[in-house]
Order: structure tokens, then sequence, then C-alpha cells
């Protein structure tokens, strides 16, 4: 049985609900047992953010993810607040351009992304979540374009069905780093 946990943290409009809802479409479309569990403060854009996703071969008990197996932290307070918690031979993935500091652990694999910066240097300014998005996927060996197609036309709506290719390029971006 495989069982992964994530967790997604950072400021509400960072994109972290999105992120957290396509992870869960892609485990849906590759046939995979999923909960999405969404959590924010009441001011929403500029508070905190955080979602839970849990992608298993048997059905999922509890939407809780207490003990995530990749944390994505996308501002500082997400990684002071989320880095002990980290199961150990877990992975974190952290936004390089607004975090500064370094993984304080020595039994978790970490990635630093400067995935606002890729994302702003390649004209999509919004789309930071998508690139690290893609280097979770790639480091995950799960960067196939069909169920990331699937997924993404499930949570992009139709009214914004020109954003498709846009976040496929983003994931890509994130996927190619070294």
């Amino acid at each position: 049985m495989s069982t992964t946990q994530f967790l997604f943290s950072g400021f509400g409009g960072q994109g972290i609900l999105f992120a957290g809802k396509f992870l869960a479409y892609k485990g849906l479309m590759d046939e995979k047992q999923v909960s999405w569990l969404p959590s924010y403060g009441p001011e929403m854009r500029g508070g905190t953010a955080s979602c839970g996703v849990i992608i298993s071969d048997e059905p999922v008990g509890s939407p809780i993810v207490a003990r995530p197996d990749v944390l994505v932290a996308m501002n500082l307070p997400s990684l002071d607040k989320y880095e002990s918690t980290v199961a150990p031979g877990g992975m974190i993935f952290a936004d390089s351009t607004l975090i500064e500091r370094k993984v304080q652990r020595d039994d978790v694999k970490v990635f630093y992304v400067p995935a606002t910066k890729l994302a702003n240097d390649n004209g999509t300014p919004t789309l930071a979540n998508m690139v690290l998005m893609g280097k979770i996927l790639k480091e995950l060996n799960d960067f196939g374009e069909d169920s990331l197609r699937a997924a993404l036309g499930k949570v992009i709506s139709a009214k914004r069905a020109d954003m498709l290719e846009v976040n496929l390029h983003a994931m890509q971006i994130g996927a190619d780093l070294a």
C-alpha cells in the first residue's frame, strides 16, 4: 500500500488551495483514493492558507495531515510552523525567493526552488505555486503530461481555459530545474 501525505502552506493569494486541489484531481485521474482539506484564515488573501492532500492506494480514513511526507512552504512563517512536522525521510520544498533561511533538519530531503522569481521572470507572477508543483511531481517521478492536463482541465474554470497551457508551462519550468 502506498500513501503520501502533502501539506501546502503559504499566504492567501499564492495559490495554495489551487495547488492542493490540482494534486487531488491528479490523484483521481491516476485512479487513486484522495482527500483534500483546505484551511485558511478569515482574511484569506494575505492571511495564512494551507491545505492537506492525501493520495493513497487504499481508502483515506481521515483527511487530516498531521505528519506530512511532503511539505510545500511558500513563505517563512509556513516553514517555521511546519518544518518539525515532516515525517523523517520526507521532503520539503521551499520557495527560496521568499524564504532566506535553510531547513534545520538533516533527516529530510530539501529542495530550494526560486519559484516566485522563476514565475516572475517568465511573465506568470501568479504561478509560483505551479512552478513548485512541477518540481514536486518531477522529484516524485510522477510528471505525466496526460494526467497533468486532465487534472488542470478539472480545476481551471471554463472562463479561464486559456490558462491551461500557461499552467503546464509553469510546471515544466519547475520540472526542468536541476
